[in-house]
């Protein structure tokens, strides 16, 4: 058991740790998206109503959910405690030479990135998460079944102008922080081969443009329909 504490105590094991809750985070990120293009569907709310419930009810998503929000914490937590390392360990000259043009601006601004990501996500669990479980909402009858009416809620914030370009603008956060994340959290772990790399490369590339800009598209399309 000492040589785990030993490990993830050391700088090596919390670049593990966010290389994993990274990765985790990711595909929560993909599945989220997946339940979130239902609002899309032209049937007044039905199929995404349906995917809320099924979401705010299935004990295994509920675990997962959960575990979500642990991994979110200990992403912060840990990618915090590694800048402030960082920062102490360069000092002023060595702060100069890793900020050089060199580097992506991405890279070099994860922590900034993560910040707007950290507030972004505040503000949709106040008015989505902890609305679906614990505010008062209407309900809807679906084949005999009572459900929250939680469309009609994302509904009306999507058709804020100033809600839309909010999140619009912290989508464009996101897609820069896993430009980034993305094929750090690779090499982290190892995958660090002539033979993959322009793959992981690729898809880590293609995931951060597309995956944000469909979350993007949702609020978008909802505004102007």
């Amino acid at each position: 058991m000492k040589w785990f504490i030993d490990l993830f105590s050391s700088t090596l094991g919390k670049k593990l740790m966010m290389a994993l809750t990274g990765l985790f985070l990711i595909l929560f990120l993909l599945i989220h998206l997946i339940g979130n293009l239902q609002l899309l569907k032209d049937d007044g709310g039905h199929a995404f109503n349906v995917y809320a419930d099924f979401m705010g009810h299935n004990p295994i998503i509920q675990i997962i959910s959960k575990g979500n929000f642990a991994f979110i914490l200990l992403h912060i937590i840990v990618s915090t405690i590694l800048t402030i390392r960082n920062r102490r360990a360069r000092g002023p000259e060595g702060y100069a030479v890793t900020t050089s043009k060199s580097s992506i601006w991405s890279s070099r601004n994860m922590g900034i990135l993560g910040t707007i990501i950290l507030v972004f996500l505040v503000v949709h669990l106040k008015d989505f998460y902890f609305q679906m479980h614990y505010g008062q909402m209407a309900t809807v009858n679906y084949d005999g079944k009572e459900l929250k009416d939680i469309y009609t809620v994302v509904a009306g914030m999507f058709g804020l102008g100033w809600y839309v370009g909010l999140y619009v603008f912290c989508m464009f956060a996101v897609a820069f922080h896993l430009w980034h994340g993305f094929t750090s959290a690779f090499q982290t772990l190892g995958a660090n081969h002539m033979k993959y790399n322009p793959v992981i490369s690729f898809v880590g590339k293609a995931f951060s443009v597309i995956v944000p800009a469909l979350f993007a598209l949702i609020p978008i399309w909802m505004f102007l329909n």
